[in-house]
């Protein structure tokens, strides 16, 4: 696979960093190099928030994100900061809540999901905004197995919340295959609140 550069952005406390940490630990037990690193505003909660992971084949020799192949903004302020450095290959997973131009619209694949708001209705816990988000990204980047993703969300979830977090997951995974036209948007909320067997 080519090299990984993921930027996850966000207001602190909504998970963005343990969102690149579980992503970068679902790599790297798929056997990729891998690299995460984080920077908080002046206010750490509330504040913006930045984290980012690369993820690689090969040996990782600069561990700063030059130049994201994926771009996540769960709010306004922080896709209005980090949308400068993107070109038109950069992904961009955001909030449906989140005004994106049309000039990037047209240029950049731009999935636009409802992330706060199924933690919210579907998934019944706001906190889940970033395991979602997590399951987004990975669909929309196939960047590891759905096997190695779902032991790194469970390897740092509260005891207690296996069951809810990987619905979350498997739901940011749906909203991907919605946005992009792969399944049909009434499949998913039976899917995801039945009782797994």
């Amino acid at each position: 696979m080519a090299k990984e550069q993921l930027r996850f952005t966000g207001s602190g406390g909504q998970g963005v960093i343990l969102g690149t940490i579980i992503m970068a630990e679902a790599a790297y037990l798929d056997g990729k190099n891998v690299v995460q690193s984080q920077s908080y505003g002046p206010e750490a909660r509330g504040g913006m928030c930045k984290a980012e992971t690369i993820i690689d084949d090969d040996k990782i020799t600069y561990t700063k994100v030059t130049l994201p192949t994926l771009l996540l903004s769960l709010t306004q302020v922080s896709f209005n900061k980090y949308v400068k450095n993107i070109d038109k290959e950069t992904v961009i997973v955001v909030d449906d809540s989140i005004n994106v131009p049309a000039r990037i619209r047209d240029r950049n694949e731009v999935l636009s999901l409802p992330i706060i708001s199924s933690a919210k209705e579907v998934i019944k816990n706001p906190m889940a905004a970033n395991i979602i988000s997590v399951g987004a990204v990975n669909e929309a980047l196939k960047l590891a197995s759905v096997k190695s993703l779902e032991e790194a969300v469970l390897n740092h979830i509260p005891k207690g919340t296996e069951e809810l977090n990987t619905k979350a997951m498997k739901l940011g995974a749906k909203l991907v295959k919605i946005a992009r036209g792969e399944i049909k948007e009434n499949n998913v909320a039976p899917i995801e609140l039945k009782k797994e067997a």
